[in-house]
């Protein structure tokens, strides 16, 4: 639940025509100890200053000329997009009071002002308002959970196969070309054997960072599971665009990873299919990627491959250097 302190800190907009209302509601609203309240007595100003402040209330006014509290609500219901509207409408008129609340309005309150409802009536309001806000961003953050994995913040494979699909989407339209490269560690069950998961966790994570820090803003790097890594690239001429950035990847998982003063090392193998060379489809891509990582694997490890597919003849390229062409995992 949110905090008095949260409630007295939330940002509140003043909407009225009239400068008596509006400073008096503003008086009302410093004696209660709210922190941050600004005024209008220009309705067409809504909502650009809620597109801009995003006001946690919004006490507005129904009885305005030009733009009446009925026009701006409708203005306000398309900035929050079937959110929490967070309208208190103000009106001398009984009639109004239901209209209001049927145009989107939270609640209301009557003029001339009780300050007991009136207190009563914002408090309520902003609590709701912040409550409904911490669940938009728990859920929000749910969400994120569920598309990232928990370890590395990488993207996962639920994430990883649209992100493919939009990289060949916008391959296909610009006349371009993807390629996916499929990684798997050398060594680390030794690792995780020896030293336990939590080294484990920390190699993965290291590992993680080392692939990012290789990789273009624009490319995507998702751990699959386990000591399995995808790094997706768009806009390739072909196969030999894709050796430069693999050879990268090969060399900077083999650099020394320190964890607790201890000095580990391995290595990784990588599998290249290329879109829409080898396929067309993001399963198919991927498929053919997981082979030509088996044949890396099976020619010596810590070194890159590409193959078309299983039945065709393998295309691979030479290790990075001749001293990483033994894999130390």
């Amino acid at each position: 639940m949110p905090s008095r302190e949260d409630i007295l800190n939330a940002k509140i907009l003043v909407v009225d025509d009239s400068p008596d209302n509006i400073e008096l509601m503003e008086e009302i609203l410093r004696e209660e100890g709210y922190t941050s309240v600004s005024s209008t007595m220009l309705p067409e100003q809504v909502c650009p200053l809620h597109r801009q402040h995003n006001y946690d209330l919004i006490l507005l006014d129904l009885q305005m000329p030009g733009l009446n509290g009925f026009q701006v609500m409708k203005g306000l219901k398309e900035i929050e997009q079937g959110g929490y509207l967070p309208v208190l409408a103000l009106t001398a008129q009984p009639s109004f009071k239901i209209a209001a609340l049927e145009a989107g309005a939270r609640d209301f309150i009557s003029k001339p002002f009780d300050l007991l409802e009136v207190h009563k009536r914002i408090h309520n309001m902003l609590e709701v308002r912040l409550l409904y806000r911490e669940l938009a961003q728990y859920s929000r953050a749910q969400q994120e959970l569920a598309l990232h994995d928990p370890l590395t913040g990488l993207p996962n494979r639920r994430l990883l196969e649209d992100r493919i699909e939009t990289t060949l989407q916008h391959a296909s339209r610009n006349h371009h070309k993807a390629a996916i490269m499929y990684l798997d560690l050398d060594g680390f069950k030794t690792i995780n054997d020896t030293y336990g998961h939590a080294y484990g966790d920390e190699v993965l994570k290291t590992v993680a960072q080392r692939l990012l820090a290789c990789s273009r803003k624009e490319d995507t790097v998702a751990r699959l599971g386990g000591d399995e890594f995808m790094v997706v690239l768009g806009e390739v001429g072909g196969l030999a665009d894709a050796h430069g950035p693999a050879a990268k990847l090969v060399e900077a998982v083999s650099e020394p990873i320190f964890v607790n003063d201890l000095k580990l090392q391995l290595s990784t193998s990588i599998g290249i299919s290329i879109y829409p060379d080898d396929a067309e489809t993001v399963d198919a891509l991927i498929s053919i990627a997981d082979y030509a990582l088996y044949e890396a694997k099976r020619g010596g490890k810590n070194r890159f491959c590409a193959t078309s597919a299983p039945a065709a003849a393998k295309v691979q390229a030479p290790a990075v250097k001749p001293e990483l062409a033994t894999p130390r995992g």
